[in-house]
């Protein structure tokens, strides 16, 4: 129980960091201004599925499509914390730079009549960003197979848990804009960046050791 609650613990942070629900219901505010409300309700509660889906199969099919390919986990884990680190630390410094992008791939959806998945679930809120960060995390599964399925549900209960953050945020998107502004949704993504930057650093230490390990116990 103890390791799906650490697994917990390591995923919804991460995943919360990179989707940034709050920055994302700007965005989905602006696309879907001037439809009805139960429209937009709507709407938010298909782009939380579709996150869902897209989570859990980045979670959990991503690194074993990986080893197919002859990837170790020691190498994912490195290459992953390094893409997660890069990202954070771009966000870290850039966060405004980040909602541009975003806002300027949802522009031509404001008229579209299903927008759901595409613009707003892929890229917007859970693109290729979302997706390297999702298999990261996997890559940091225990070796143990009982361990590795309290770790599944941990990391399962993460996505569904942020899924619900995606539903309640973008049904909300009126009332965060009131409460927070432009100003507090760049605060929100700043922490949160750094947050994800020490998760990468985390899982690129993990990669390292599994690396090194082997070599420092010959000597």
């Amino acid at each position: 129980m103890q390791e799906a609650i650490n697994a917990f613990l390591l995923g919804f942070p991460a995943l919360f960091s990179i989707v940034n629900p709050v920055s994302g219901a700007f965005i989905f505010g602006g696309v879907t201004e001037g439809r009805l409300i139960d429209e937009r309700s709507q709407l938010a509660r298909q782009v939380a599925i579709y996150s869902l889906l897209v989570m859990l199969v980045a979670l959990w099919a991503g690194s074993f499509v990986l080893a197919i390919f002859g990837i170790t986990l020691a190498a994912l884990r490195v290459a992953g914390g390094v893409v997660v680190a890069l990202t954070a630390w771009e966000l870290l410094n850039r966060p405004e730079h980040r909602e541009e992008r975003k806002q300027e791939q949802a522009a031509p959806a404001a008229d579209a009549d299903d927008i759901a998945l595409f613009p707003m679930t892929i890229p917007i809120t859970t693109g290729p960003g979302t997706m390297a960060v999702a298999v990261a995390l996997s890559a940091s599964r225990p070796g143990t197979p009982e361990v590795f399925a309290w770790f599944v549900v941990g990391m399962s209960a993460a996505a569904v848990a942020l899924a619900l953050v995606i539903w309640i945020a973008y049904r909300s998107t009126d009332r965060i804009a009131r409460l927070m502004g432009p100003a507090g949704s760049r605060t929100v993504t700043r922490l949160s960046a750094f947050l994800l930057l020490c998760i990468g650093v985390q899982i690129l230490i993990t990669g390292i050791q599994d690396v090194l390990g082997p070599l420092l116990a010959r000597h």
